[in-house]
């Protein structure tokens, strides 16, 4: 069976070595306000080094979805010329992503690389029990100091192994109050549910809804599911590791931000919402109260009417309208 041992070792060894850097820095391992700031502070500093390992990879996604973006127009062409015939559609997709370095898969590999960091700080925590004997306290690298001390951590007063849906005798080992961890766990969770929201809004909205129907749905799916689900896992996650989802978040605003601005999408993403009004450059002019008024459509200026010819004047004798001919005398 396959090992994940490497991934809790690496994980400890990080989380490890920013608390000693805290420690040595002068930062109190002692609870200030309730809490632990060595080991907060090496929670957060976990997913700083995660994401900057990671910043490459990152990079190439963005780049990804913006090549992704401007073979739009080509992807709906090839889907109108092999309509009914999938399978050759998909062998010239291929191709096509082959020829662009478009990779429809590179989206979501920074994602899937994060599942192991995650995966590995979650079992970690579950495994702070002070209540183990004196071997089963030096697992992963960890002394038994060092394992007592983030056993007995916490924020406000709610412990970072404790969790919302902690039964008593967890809480009970842990020595923390079931109100308070399910108070900070609560609004941890919010919190979290927020900011899972807000990191695709924002990729959404500059980069633009896709066209494919099926794409949409993932991203209707990242925007509105995963949040509301972390309304239910919310409830088995430590709060140390909410505090890491809620810390890997707000960094992945702030780097989207800044790779949003170094790399903007392409025109065409853009220009969408502007095509309605280029389609019919020319309205009609409104007409309305003063408050309802218009700047008034271009016209197509009109011919120039031609000259009215004055009729006769009372009492002037006709005049004949053919030119050189006599007129024919009445008979």
């Amino acid at each position: 069976m396959f090992s994940l041992d490497w991934i809790y070792y690496a994980i400890s060894w990080i989380l490890l070595a920013w608390h000693g850097a805290w420690d040595r820095i002068g930062v109190p391992d002692g609870a200030v306000l309730g809490t632990n700031w060595t080991w907060i502070l090496a929670i957060i500093f976990l997913v700083v080094t995660v994401r900057v390992i990671l910043f490459p990879v990152f990079v190439k996604q963005i780049k990804s979805q913006r090549a992704m973006q401007a073979l739009q127009p080509q992807v709906k062409a090839l889907q109108e010329k092999h309509k009914g015939d999938r399978e050759t559609l998909q062998k010239e997709m291929m191709e096509l992503y082959k020829k662009e370095k478009a990779n429809p898969l590179m989206g979501c590999l920074p994602m899937f690389l994060q599942i192991p960091v995650f995966l590995g700080l979650f079992h970690v925590l579950r495994r702070l029990d002070p209540d183990k004997s004196e071997t089963g306290k030096t697992l992963y690298g960890w002394t038994v100091s060092q394992f007592e001390s983030a056993s007995s951590a916490a924020i406000f007063t709610a412990p970072i192994a404790g969790k919302f849906g902690s039964t008593a005798e967890e809480l009970a080992s842990l020595g923390a109050d079931a109100t308070t961890v399910k108070i900070m766990a609560g609004i941890l969770v919010l919190i979290m549910m927020g900011t899972t929201y807000l990191t695709s809004r924002q990729m959404i909205l500059k980069t633009g809804w896709a066209e494919d129907p099926q794409q949409r749905m993932i991203q209707r799916l990242m925007l509105y599911g995963i949040p509301l689900s972390l309304l239910i896992s919310g409830a088995i996650f430590p709060i140390g590791v909410i505090i890491y989802w809620v810390t890997n978040n707000l960094f992945t605003l702030a780097q989207q931000q800044w790779v949003l601005r170094k790399f903007p999408p392409p025109p065409s993403v853009t220009a969408k919402s502007g095509s309605a009004s280029t389609r019919n450059p020319v309205q009609p002019a409104k007409t309305g109260g003063l408050l309802g008024r218009t700047k008034p459509a271009a016209q197509v200026p009109a011919k120039p009417a031609a000259p009215k010819v004055a009729g006769p004047k009372p009492g002037a004798k006709p005049v004949n309208p053919k030119k050189g001919r006599p007129a024919k005398r009445q008979g």
